[in-house]
């Protein structure tokens, strides 16, 4: 049923294997592609998908109160991450998962940037465009544009020119 929301609704490609919440918050560009078993929640904030996007196998892309955004001709390899949401976790006597969540900046990911397999993007991150994460890179801070990415935390290793 979502493969054909998605199809009808944006003109994108979710595969019947992906697990995609169907919610106001959620915009998907045309011809994106969501592969399988990925799964994508938007019931908490927008996320935005944009134009010719390629979501490989395996994701987790969640958005929160601030907000995710993924650029145009963006490539998100398989198991990659992208989480906008934070914990607090300031108190001791408090277990971290009833301390509530919250959203500092949430994410953008510029036009034209590719995601490594096994990326972790967090909440905070702002990918420029044309930028490339080496496989398992991890980004919550700015990364300029045609930034090529390696590490934890994820450092510019080499500028495209």
């Amino acid at each position: 049923m979502v493969t054909l929301w998605g199809y009808l609704k944006y003109g994108c490609m979710i595969s019947p294997k992906a697990e995609v919440e169907i919610t106001k918050n959620l915009s998907i560009g045309r011809e994106s592609i969501i592969s399988s078993f990925t799964k994508v929640k938007s019931s908490d904030g927008p996320l935005k998908i944009g134009r010719n996007v390629e979501i490989s196998n395996g994701c987790v892309i969640s958005s929160f109160t601030a907000g995710t955004f993924i650029g145009n001709d963006c490539l998100v390899g398989p198991n990659c991450s992208i989480i906008g949401n934070n914990y607090h976790y300031d108190r001791l006597d408090v277990p971290v998962r009833l301390q509530g969540k919250f959203s500092a900046k949430g994410i953008r990911i510029g036009d034209d940037v590719w995601l490594g397999s096994g990326c972790v993007i967090l909440d905070g991150a702002d990918i420029g465009s044309g930028s490339i994460l080496t496989p398992n890179s991890v980004v919550s801070g700015r990364i300029p544009e045609r930034s090529i990415v390696q590490g934890n935390p994820g450092k510019v290793i080499f500028t495209r020119r």
